[in-house]
């Protein structure tokens, strides 16, 4: 949790120019708190989902994340998708949780929001196969230029987190120099991956300017520049309000 919980630090996000803030669900308590706090402020919205972590919950929480995901303020189904690093949940439970939240995206007109990390090739599979929803958002974006190139011929948009401002991770910042400029978007994943100079501090946020700096560094464009098309992009891809 940020420092003094999360109403300070929406205040400092608010402070530090940060006109709307997404509240990612990664399970049915985490959902509910993302929908509550986004019904008591206009710039913030929420998710519902089941992170691959948690995806063995599919049965259990399943009917209550979907009549959630009906709620006004949800703009994205997900964290959705395979975790095969931790693999804290099995592949089999995995690929049903992330099978169930595409097609309630689809039913419900909503952006799919993506989590994959170390199983590209199921995430690909299992998309294809189900087929990708018009707003598909590849967050915390961690492949490199094939994958990249592979997700925006999916339809895809790519999210880069504080990751681009890591000095390891050159196949990210190419990626995102392969990315179109609508089809690119931004983001904290408070509170981890906080971004260079912030590493080893908790994210939030009022960060996001940071993270904004190390993606124009990495597609050469100047920040003001990034912080504008991010936020159009944004507004398109998980219908947001104009932000642009």
């Amino acid at each position: 949790m940020a420092t003094g919980g999360a109403e300070a630090a929406i205040a400092r996000a608010r402070a530090a120019g940060v006109h709307a803030m997404v509240v990612v669900g990664t399970d049915l308590e985490s959902s509910r708190q993302a929908v509550d706090l986004a019904a008591q402020h206009p710039d913030v919205f929420a998710t519902v989902g089941l992170h691959p972590h948690d995806a063995s919950r599919l049965d259990a929480e399943w009917d209550d994340l979907v009549a959630l995901a009906r709620s006004p303020r949800v703009v994205a189904v997900g964290e959705a998708g395979f975790d095969f690093h931790y693999m804290h949940s099995p592949p089999d439970a995995q690929d049903a949780a992330f099978r169930a939240q595409i097609r309630l995206a689809h039913h419900l007109d909503r952006a799919l929001v993506i989590h994959s990390r170390e199983a590209w090739d199921a995430t690909f599979t299992v998309l294809v196969e189900e087929g990708v929803p018009a707003r598909t958002v590849f967050h915390c974006f961690t492949g490199g230029p094939a994958e990249a190139d592979r997700a925006l011929e999916l339809g895809g948009a790519l999210s880069f987190s504080g990751i681009v401002s890591f000095k390891s991770a050159d196949d990210v910042r190419a990626a995102a120099a392969r990315c179109p400029e609508d089809r690119l978007l931004v983001e904290t994943d408070a509170p981890y991956l906080a971004p260079v100079p912030y590493r080893g501090k908790e994210n939030e946020p009022a960060l996001i300017g940071a993270v904004g700096e190390a993606l124009a560094a990495a597609v050469g464009r100047d920040p003001a520049q990034i912080a504008a098309s991010t936020a159009a992009a944004a507004t398109t891809w998980l219908d947001l309000l104009d932000l642009s």
